[in-house]
């Protein structure tokens, strides 16, 4: 799928949101590996296990590696110029990485659609409906940037679920930037 040119209005919201946030794959499990479209997404996505190679395409790092009592998010980085009401499994919004030593090492991407973009349903990738609508995740986002998003373990095995929002196995510990949420991460 193709994305639309947001509004002005969308494009501006979506800046100042990102102004705000900038602040090897292990063996998958079948549930990873019976769905082409996923394979096709981690192969179109692989150059980007590079961080660099994202920052150079337009991804923004938020810095802070998110966790929860449930598990961790890792690092954000985040491309406005993807943020729209379609999704393009080629164009993740955000790219999700664990902090390793002095290296961050690519273990997921999540697709993020704002409401603000005009969406009326929760969008669809890879047979999964889209978590949300869900207020900003504090303080990589504003509360107010309600959202719909999926996020999807293409580089990480994890035992909560390929679409499941935390990772057990990802840890922020030892990051400079680490946020600790006092509350569990959970689909909605």
């Amino acid at each position: 799928m193709l994305l639309t040119v947001p509004s002005r209005r969308v494009r501006r919201a979506v800046l100042l949101t990102a102004t705000v946030i900038l602040a090897a794959p292990a063996a998958l499990p079948a549930q990873q590996a019976a769905n082409p479209g996923l394979d096709s997404a981690r192969t179109l996505l692989n150059k980007y296990r590079d961080p660099m190679a994202a920052v150079h395409d337009g991804y923004l790092s938020t810095m802070i590696c998110m966790s929860f009592t449930n598990g961790a998010m890792g690092v954000h980085l985040l491309n406005a110029s993807n943020i729209g009401p379609a999704v393009d499994m080629a164009k993740p919004q955000v790219l999700i990485y664990e902090p390793v030593g002095n290296d961050l090492r690519l273990v997921a991407a999540e697709w993020f659609v704002p409401l603000a973009t005009g969406v009326t349903a929760a969008p669809v990738l890879f047979g999964e409906t889209f978590d949300g609508p869900m207020d900003g995740h504090a303080p990589i986002m504003p509360a107010s940037l309600r959202h719909y998003d999926l996020h999807v373990w293409l580089y990480k095995t994890n035992r909560l679920g390929m679409f499941s929002p935390v990772n057990p196995d990802v840890k922020c510990t030892g990051y400079k930037f680490g946020h600790a949420e006092a509350t569990a991460a959970t689909r909605q």
